[in-house]
């Protein structure tokens, strides 16, 4: 355990003495945030669409950041792979589960750092806007989003496994954009239905999103709140365990 801590935080430092990291992972969600609360007050209110609401915006956008977390966990172990320096590692006492908790850990607890900024910021504008956003249910968010800020870890794993840290950011990138979509953030994709609908209910994104938006209006019930939680946790966990396996057989070939 004392491996997979300090490993942790090796990476952790690593990552955030990147400046494109703050930009990136804290920066544009938050942005992001501001801009599409300018774009709802612009938007007649006889149109009916809420997608922008702060209550709707505040959960998408924290779904939106950890997407980022997928990206710079690819970064992070693919660089790690093209400079050797894994290599060099795989002599040490380390195990595969050490080196696969060290990626991890740290984006999880910088999703959750992510989040609570993203929130915070919803508080802010809620106050302006004039929607009653309450601590309790941001705090019930902060911890419901954490399946998926695993499952994003662990997708950033795989790519970081088998890509190179040129090719690996470009895959994220179709990731964040097509999930961006799919998943409902600045899309109601449930609205249009059809084919976009019955592709995203495939994919865990838009569950994610369903999370975090029911939690921060603390609407549980089962078929806004627990089915998805369950979905997006168990793909979190189908995830995490796929990459680790492929961690570890290329982990041993390169051993060879």
């Amino acid at each position: 355990m004392n491996r997979t801590i300090v490993y942790a935080k090796r990476n952790f430092i690593e990552t955030f003495r990147d400046p494109l990291s703050w930009i990136f992972c804290i920066g544009f969600p938050v942005v992001m945030l501001l801009i599409m609360s300018v774009v709802n007050s612009a938007i007649p209110k006889e149109a009916g669409n809420t997608l922008f609401r702060i209550d709707n915006l505040a959960g998408g956008v924290a779904i939106f950041g950890q997407m980022f977390i997928m990206l710079f966990t690819a970064i992070s172990v693919a660089k790690d792979r093209g400079t050797a320096f894994l290599t060099r590692l795989y002599s040490s006492p380390m195990k595969s589960i050490n080196f696969i908790g060290g990626y991890i850990l740290p984006m999880i607890v910088t999703a959750f750092i992510q989040v609570i900024i993203s929130l915070t910021a919803a508080v802010i504008v809620s106050l302006v806007v004039g929607y009653d956003l309450t601590i309790v249910n941001l705090l019930l968010t902060s911890v419901a989003v954490m399946p998926s800020a695993l499952m994003f870890s662990s997708i950033g794993l795989l790519f970081g496994t088998f890509f190179s840290d040129k090719a690996a950011p470009g895959l994220c990138s179709i990731i964040i954009s097509a999930g961006s979509i799919l998943g409902g953030i600045w899309f109601d994709i449930e609205g249009v239905g059809g084919i976009m609908k019955k592709i995203g209910m495939c994919l865990p994104f838009m569950y994610a999103t369903k999370v975090a938006r029911a939690s921060v209006v603390r609407d549980l019930g089962f078929r806004e709140f627990a089915l998805p939680l369950m979905i997006v946790s168990c793909s979190a966990v189908v995830l995490t365990v796929f990459a680790g396996i492929v961690f570890r057989i290329k982990m041993r070939a390169d051993q060879r």
